[in-house]
């Protein structure tokens, strides 16, 4: 009789334990998110960024394999696979996405106006139409900037720090609201600084060199990179350019001076990753991305190549190495 019990009460544990509530309990429990990078998988710099991204998550308690799982999605660049890729990632309908580069955030608006979107690379949020304002997103996309227009007017005095001989100054942007705002910076900044600038677009490898070829005819001349996924596109056949006709450049991301440019001042943008997990978190706890506040960069970095100066034939001032924050040589 007491065997009979036994059996009967181990059955009835079981039951519970495998019950169809119980196992959509368990299920719950594993939530999904997506993540969309408009770069190659291999790319150092966002793996580092990824990495960044996976830490905070485990610093918030989430772990893929145990109560997280990860679709990743990486667009190489492509405007048409970016859309594709998009799609595909609302289609699997996950708690969450991660947007990366600007570009992402927008083709993830065009596929949904349901599920959450956190941007870590966000350029101008409002003006693009993804956040009704900073304070209050009031959509299903927030996240972190990466770019204060003050930035372009910082590039500038830092071009005329490194090459005080520069007199003449090209901005590579690519057109759209973002770069309105960084341009009108630098007109301002370059009135004060008797400094004559013009805009160079970087739509296509022909135009960006046929351009920057026939500006580096004028004498003290140098360039600005503005915030845009077209300069990351063709950031090889920029810096390539720059080498060439020995023209000093500050750059608006780190990859530039890792592969071989001057000279970078630009948002830490690994440390947006992880401040992005920590809004994914906050999604998957409950809150609303209407209600999470659009935050600014809170760190920016000073990044020199030595080896790139002297090529060029710069000397770079004592004073300018002491405020940098890495020194490749």
């Amino acid at each position: 009789m007491k065997r009979r019990e036994f059996i009967k009460g181990m059955v009835g544990s079981a039951a519970a334990t495998w019950s169809p509530a119980a196992l959509a309990q368990q299920a719950e429990q594993v939530r999904r998110i997506g993540v969309l990078m408009h770069s190659p998988s291999n790319e150092p710099e966002a793996q580092a960024r990824l990495a960044a991204f996976l830490q905070g998550m485990r610093d918030a308690g989430w772990e893929v394999g145990r109560n997280l799982r990860i679709e990743y999605r990486w667009s190489v660049g492509d405007t048409a696979r970016l859309s594709k890729d998009a799609k595909e990632l609302v289609a699997l309908n996950p708690d969450a996405i991660l947007a990366g580069v600007g570009a992402t955030a927008g083709a993830l608006q065009q596929a949904t106006r349901s599920v959450p979107i956190v941007f870590a690379q966000g350029v101008d949020p409002v003006g693009n139409g993804y956040a009704d304002s900073l304070s209050r997103p009031g959509g299903n996309i927030t996240g972190f900037v990466q770019l204060n227009y003050g930035l372009a007017g910082k590039w500038l005095e830092l071009l005329k720090e490194v090459a005080p001989q520069v007199t003449h100054v090209a901005m590579l942007r690519e057109p759209g609201a973002a770069s309105v705002g960084q341009w009108a910076v630098m007109q301002e900044v370059a009135r004060s600084m008797n400094v004559e600038v013009k805009p160079i677009d970087v739509q296509e490898a022909g135009g960006i060199e046929r351009a920057v070829s026939a500006f580096a005819q004028s004498p003290n001349s140098g360039m600005i990179t503005a915030v845009s996924a077209a300069a990351l596109n063709h950031k090889d056949l920029i810096i390539k350019l720059a080498t060439q006709y020995r023209l000093p450049v500050v750059y608006c991301y780190r990859i530039f001076v890792t592969r071989g440019g001057l000279m970078s001042y630009a948002t830490d943008i690994t440390g947006q990753y992880k401040r992005a997990a920590g809004y994914v978190d906050r999604i998957l706890k409950g809150e609303k991305p209407a209600e999470l506040p659009v935050q600014d960069p809170n760190k920016y970095e000073l990044v020199i190549n030595l080896k790139s100066a002297k090529a060029i034939g710069l000397t770079v001032a004592p004073s300018l190495l002491s405020r940098a924050d890495e020194i490749i040589e």
